[in-house]
């Protein structure tokens, strides 16, 4: 793949993720590209993260003072693009004036949750040049350019490691996950399959919140919640370690989360509950079981068989390096649409 970033000035606003945001910097730059980054949100702490999300309003003085400064900073530059992914926190009124100081600046935008989750981003997409999007159903509604996710590269190694787990699952204490991966969990101990379940939230303060207006979190049992992210190495350890990995979308979400390109990244098989990823290029049923997520049925057989590894094309696509080239270089609607 081509330096298609060398010497390109690129302002990148995301929230953080896990260190994905860390990944994509050093992904840009590893290409020629100079990254200023910030952080799109005033405040990264449990309280501030929560306001955020719940009443934007109550910290709104605290958000444009934050964003005015980033103008400030920004304004004597020169970039060939702005990068904003997510916009949870962004104000318009920032997009508003960075066009009218940066007009040489080509403005992308990309969003890995759904209008449904996030109504404000038909709001954002007037500020930009280019609109991507993670759900395919949100590309067909509002006419956006689709591109799934990615996997880094701490998941694709090919270690030899002993399986200690028949399914694991690393992930965010969200919607009804917990509801769905109990009655998994049921079904493995019945077919007599090992499991490995690690559930994060950020704290036992937001998680007790949560129980307050969420009635999944109600069945919870909180001495399963862990309060401590791991790290991408510690997860790929974890996967090397595991027949499958267990991918559980929210409800009314169905773009594909990092989950699925990381486990095909590790030669590992996949269960998920997403049944649109039987529309993707890598859609192997020898690799990927689809379960229902009310009553979910694991047949023990999936198990038995090896992993197909994916053609070295295929797996290709599914890297940080060409959703980078998607974004920036040339859209990749024709590889990924399938409507």
């Amino acid at each position: 793949m081509d330096n298609f970033l060398q010497n390109k000035k690129i302002l990148f606003l995301t929230t953080n993720f896990f260190q994905y945001e860390k990944a994509i910097i050093q992904e840009m730059e590893k290409l020629g590209a100079t990254v200023d980054f910030y952080d799109e949100r005033p405040s990264n702490n449990n309280f501030g993260k929560g306001v955020i999300r719940v009443a934007p309003r109550l910290f709104s003085w605290k958000t444009n003072r934050y964003y005015n400064q980033i103008l400030s900073d920004t304004k004597d530059k020169k970039y060939d693009f702005f990068l904003l992914i997510k916009g949870e926190a962004t104000p318009l009124s920032f997009l508003k004036k960075f066009r009218k100081l940066h007009p040489e600046s080509s403005c992308i935008f990309y969003a890995y949750d759904s209008v449904e989750e996030y109504p404000k981003f038909l709001k954002l997409q007037q500020y930009f040049d280019k609109v991507f999007t993670f759900e395919a159903r949100d590309s067909q509604k509002y006419n956006w350019h689709f591109r799934p996710l990615f996997y880094i590269d701490a998941y694709q190694t090919k270690v030899t490691t002993h399986k200690i787990y028949d399914l694991s699952f690393v992930g965010s204490a969200h919607t009804d996950r917990y509801f769905i991966s109990e009655k998994i969990e049921k079904e493995l101990h019945k077919n007599k399959l090992s499991s490995f379940f690690y559930y994060y939230a950020p704290s036992r303060i937001i998680f007790y919140l949560k129980r307050i207006f969420d009635s999944h979190f109600k069945k919870f049992d909180i001495r399963k919640i862990n309060t401590q992210p791991l790290s991408h190495e510690s997860i790929s350890k974890i996967y090397q370690q595991s027949v499958a990995i267990l991918d559980i979308n929210k409800p009314f979400q169905f773009g594909m989360s990092m989950r699925p390109f990381e486990s095909l990244a590790a030669e590992r098989k996949l269960v998920t509950t997403n049944p649109e990823i039987i529309h993707y290029p890598f859609y192997n049923p020898n690799n990927i079981l689809i379960i229902d997520r009310e009553q979910p049925n694991i047949p023990k057989d999936f198990f038995q068989t090896e992993f197909q590894p994916l053609p070295k094309e295929q797996l290709e696509m599914l890297t940080i390096q060409s959703w980078l080239e998607g974004i920036f270089k040339k859209n990749q609607d024709d590889y990924w649409k399938w409507w």
